[in-house]
């Protein structure tokens, strides 16, 4: 038997909160090399549908955790043009199967622990490298409106107080960002040009699908930490390489993958001068000048699908949730 969880389901078994040292750990265990997780391919689709140019990414996604009761294979399917359908940006499904045998266990939707997983990369990075504010609390600065802004902004209020959070998009679909998340009882503000988002914030993310830099590398203040989520392939971008040459330290959840992306193609660096993210997950770290930037790069690991599906699946299945079929 197979247990289906829907969008719905796994909702209810998603604590957020929770899923930021689920997501640590998970990172923890990538960097000590206690993780299977085979190159992910990435391909185009849709081509011969409405014409030879393709119209969306399809990836493919396994990973393995050393001594977890199961391994994942996440299928992702990326299309832009999905935003003008009122549809989401990115669709996924995760197959969860038993380690010990190959059976397959449990089949959900994996959209939103997608979303949630990649949030709590922000969250890790903000709680150990975001500057101190003291009793002030953080100033975010959100350069993107979509599912991931939100998904990132929720993950790191999980982990610090935000006094101001400010939200740009080119489009008006800033004002709604920043109302959802008013909503929940952040202090999101819609702001008119990525400067007004940048300039005097304490952490800056990018969360955008963009193919050029987002904002103007000027605008960051001393000591910032930047969390750039959005580019994953070599001809996405959303950093301006003089946000590297100015940053103290550059980290990455993948560094080989990450270094393969349009972000750092376009500087100076390659994956040798990336700290993956585990390591100051896992040691600390302590900044070289108060000053100094900090840079977070994420493409995305199934090592995080991996832990964060596993954790989905054990609440689903206390709770009694879900829908068992044969197959």
């Amino acid at each position: 038997m197979v247990l289906v969880l829907s969008t719905e389901e796994v909702d209810r078994s998603l604590d957020l909160a929770g899923l930021v040292d689920v997501v640590d750990d998970a990172l923890l265990k990538q960097a000590a090399g206690e993780v299977e997780r085979p190159h992910r391919p990435h391909f185009p689709v849709g081509a011969g549908l409405d014409g030879d140019e393709p119209v969306g990414t399809g990836i493919a996604m396994p990973a393995y955790v050393h001594g977890a009761d199961h391994y994942a294979t996440k299928l992702v399917g990326v299309h832009e043009g999905n935003a003008e359908r009122g549809l989401p940006t990115i669709n996924a499904q995760i197959a969860l199967t038993e380690a010990q045998t190959g059976l397959p266990k449990a089949f959900m939707a994996g959209t939103t622990i997608t979303n949630a997983r990649t949030g709590c990369i922000g969250a890790v990075s903000v709680r150990e490298l975001a500057p101190e504010t003291g009793d002030e609390g953080l100033t975010l600065g959100v350069v993107g409106a979509g599912a991931q802004a939100r998904w990132q902004t929720r993950a790191i209020a999980t982990v610090a107080t935000l006094a101001d959070v400010r939200i740009h998009s080119p489009s008006d679909s800033r004002k709604t960002c920043a109302a959802d998340l008013s909503e929940e009882g952040i202090p999101a503000r819609a702001v008119d040009t990525p400067r007004a988002a940048v300039e005097g914030a304490d952490v800056v993310v990018t969360a955008t699908t963009a193919t050029e830099p987002v904002f103007p590398p000027d605008a960051l203040a001393a000591g910032s930490l930047v969390v750039a989520v959005g580019a994953f392939t070599a001809e996405m971008q959303e950093l301006d390489p003089r946000v590297f040459e100015r940053a103290e330290r550059t980290f990455a959840d993948v560094p080989e993958e990450a270094a393969e992306t349009g972000d750092l193609l376009a500087s100076d660096l390659d994956a040798d001068d990336l700290i993956e993210l585990g390591v100051p997950l896992a040691n600390g770290y302590a900044r070289e000048s108060p000053d100094g930037v900090l840079v977070v790069v994420s493409v995305g690991s199934a090592t995080l699908d991996a832990a964060a599906s596993e954790t989905v699946y054990r609440r689903a299945v206390e709770a009694g949730d879900g829908t068992e079929v044969p197959l």
